[in-house]
């Protein structure tokens, strides 16, 4: 382990100290997101852009002010991505906002200021409008790139059905630890993935620019597995230090590559 990768864990394990046991109570106690707590917690404020880089959710379906374990996109939201957000300052020169993250519809012009995007759960609750789905068209065509995470085999027709209605000739191609965005900040050599809670290996698979794999891919697809789980859990001790580190490792990745290519 890397001196700069242990002072990424003591600064994260520090922050654990000083607020871990408020936010797990917050949190509902164990078991994940907001579990337990059937109204959920406050949205805080999109923060205005400023150029640096900033966590940008996806929401499907109306606006709320509350987020819950029912609203099946906002699963983790917030712990999971400011915890990685830390790790990610800590271990690059990318300056991104550690505390502040935001939400987006997916129709929402806004979504093209953020090179980067991400998307929980979309199982059979996901479901876009036409201006939804040509908007993210838009966005995966001018240079966007979308990180799609938790969710299990069951819910792969719903979400292939949403996306043939951004990209109706898309191919999705699993692809494994020699694509080079599993080597684009941490060398990736093998592709053990926690489970947090699925059963069956996790599966990765790409939607790459006109379906051809020598180009950049657009959506890159975590399916049956949950990485933002043990970012969300890292700092209470009840998930392995060595799982949470490989999800570290692949959030990382995968940032440095959407911002690169």
């Amino acid at each position: 382990m890397s001196g700069r990768w242990r002072r990424a864990l003591a600064a994260l394990a520090l922050a654990a100290m000083a607020g871990g046991a408020v936010a797990l109570a917050q949190r509902g106690g164990v078991g994940g997101g907001f579990r337990g707590l059937r109204g959920g917690i406050p949205v805080a404020p999109n923060i205005p852009y400023d150029g640096r880089f900033t966590f940008v959710r996806l929401r499907y379906g109306p606006p709320t002010d509350f987020v819950s374990q029912r609203l099946m996109w906002s699963h983790d939201y917030p712990i999971g991505e400011q915890h990685f957000m830390k790790i990610l300052n800590e271990l690059s020169y990318l300056n991104p906002h550690t505390a502040e993250t935001n939400i987006l519809g997916i129709g929402d012009p806004e979504l093209f200021k953020y090179p980067v995007a991400y998307l929980c759960e979309p199982g059979r609750a996901f479901d876009m409008t036409d201006e939804e789905a040509a908007n993210l068209r838009d966005y995966l065509h001018k240079g966007g790139f979308l990180i799609v995470d938790d969710f299990r085999y069951e819910d792969w027709g719903y979400f292939e059905a949403q996306m043939r209605r951004v990209l109706p000739s898309a191919q999705f191609q699993d692809i494994d630890q020699t694509h080079p965005i599993f080597n684009s900040f941490f060398a990736i050599k093998q592709l053990e993935v926690p489970q947090m809670y699925d059963q069956g290996p996790p599966i990765f698979r790409a939607i790459f620019e006109d379906n051809d794999p020598r180009k950049r891919i657009m959506v890159m697809i975590n399916y049956n597995t949950d990485i933002s789980e043990y970012w969300e859990f890292s700092d209470t001790g009840f998930l392995p230090i060595d799982e949470s580190n490989e999800a570290y490792k692949i959030g990382v990745n995968y940032v440095i590559y959407g911002m690169t290519h």
